[in-house]
């Protein structure tokens, strides 16, 4: 009688200690809270940095407030719709004023500061469209992981999160677009993305990944604009025979 208790008793412990406690369950939704927090907080900035380099765009071209607007607006949300597209997801900025929100604070900001400062560095642009390319192609790896693609593809759909908008903000105002212009552009996109992936595959922290994944992004596509780095594919040598 008194082993059969005693084998009852240790079942019990045992099942007590394999079933997770209120204060586990707690800490696990705080951790996919506090995860989901980062995100949404990392995406803002990424809009409201491509907003200020589509304003910045727009006042070296001297638009009025609506080129001002859409410049701020294609550059910011242009990239992340063509990859919300081609994966068959419902598009991000459709159920979220806060994402225009963001944008116009930005805009409008960007604004003030030109215009209490009348010079601007040549290269602020490029330094504002590195930063953003850094933030969007994290959160464009992960929006394609989130919905089961692989690393392959997330890392294209990161790429394509970070240049789309760029692009199109360079074509509304009539210029050859960065990503096509010399400086390693699209390139350091795939680096920060294989980074980030990478990173996630050897089972870093979150955190630390999209850390490393943003500053690899970011620190080579500087390295570039300070280094004019290139990747030469044809000589200047060479000439097409008529």
């Amino acid at each position: 009688m008194t082993s059969a208790c005693h084998a009852a008793a240790l079942a019990n412990l045992l099942m007590s200690m394999a079933k997770p406690t209120c204060s586990d369950y707690h800490e696990q939704k705080c951790a996919g809270v506090g995860m989901d927090q980062v995100f949404q907080w990392f995406d803002w900035m990424g809009l409201a940095v491509f907003a200020s380099s589509g304003t910045l765009a727009a006042w070296r071209k001297q638009m009025d407030g609506f080129g001002v607007l859409v410049l701020a607006l294609v550059t910011a949300i242009g990239g992340g719709t063509i990859r919300d597209t081609i994966l068959d997801v419902p598009v991000a900025w459709l159920h979220n004023d806060t994402t225009f929100y963001v944008i116009f604070g930005a805009a409008a900001l960007t604004i003030l500061l030109v215009r209490k400062r009348l010079t601007i560095p040549n290269n602020a642009l490029q330094i504002a469209d590195a930063i953003g390319l850094a933030f969007f192609v994290v959160m464009g790896c992960q929006k394609a992981l989130d919905h089961g693609a692989s690393n392959m593809v997330a890392i294209i759909m990161g790429t394509i999160s970070g240049v789309c908008g760029g692009m199109i903000r360079d074509v509304l105002c009539r210029e050859i677009p960065l990503v096509f212009r010399g400086e390693l552009y699209a390139f350091t996109c795939i680096f920060g993305g294989l980074v980030y992936t990478q990173s996630l595959a050897l089972q870093l922290p979150p955190l630390w990944s999209m850390s490393l994944g943003m500053l690899a992004c970011l620190l080579l596509r500087l390295a570039a604009i300070r280094w004019h780095l290139t990747i030469p594919v044809f000589g200047r040598s060479g000439h097409i025979s008529k």
